[in-house]
């Protein structure tokens, strides 16, 4: 097991906070559906591609609330900068 970074808040077993995996998911999901409603499109499902990319402007409006969140809690100083640390 990887030791915590120091000044990071929480445990290796409880971590502090998960908005860097919830930023990552969300990130995946405006791109796939994205993808997907594109070629929805393309086969004439237009029912469906509407669906996807209402999908994909939520997680695109999730990912800026996660940011906006992480933003705070580094200027509160207890967070990291990076999204990989």
């Amino acid at each position: 097991m990887r030791a915590q970074p120091r000044g990071a808040r929480g445990t290796v077993g409880h971590p502090y906070s998960a908005l860097n995996l919830r930023l990552l998911l969300a990130a995946f999901g405006f791109v796939t559906s994205t993808v997907l409603g594109a070629l929805s499109l393309a086969a004439g499902f237009v029912w469906l591609a509407v669906a996807l990319w209402v999908l994909a402007a939520t997680a695109l409006a999730d990912s800026v609330v996660v940011e906006l969140r992480r933003r705070a809690r580094i200027r509160e100083g207890g967070g990291r900068g990076s999204l990989f640390e």
